[in-house]
């Protein structure tokens, strides 16, 4: 066992503990990137365009930053809650699309 140092509650870490969470890591990268990209092509292709303006907008999507419903409806000349009301609605299509797959 080959020690690496200590974490911040003075508990002993080993090389294999650090490698071990480095692989955990790079796995959840590339199980978030494939959610992402199945996220993307469903948000294309079962989303109205202005759920799908709100959703990129609201989450900061496509290298957007994210926007509050205040924003969002100002900019598109609509009430905060009709914003919401389609955000729910978008996200509950995603989801059950999602959980199909």
């Amino acid at each position: 066992m080959i020690l690496f140092g200590k974490d911040k509650d003075d508990n002993v870490v080993t090389l294999q503990e650090v490698l071990e969470a480095d692989i955990r890591s790079i796995e959840d990268e590339v199980d978030l990137g494939l959610k992402k990209e199945k996220l993307y092509a469903n948000i294309d292709k079962i989303l109205k365009e202005r759920e799908k303006e709100i959703i990129i907008r609201r989450f900061g999507l496509n290298g957007h930053k994210p926007e509050t419903q205040n924003e969002i409806a100002k900019d598109l000349g609509i009430s905060r809650s009709y914003v919401s009301r389609i955000e729910t609605k978008a996200i509950k299509k995603l989801e059950s699309k999602l959980k199909k797959d």
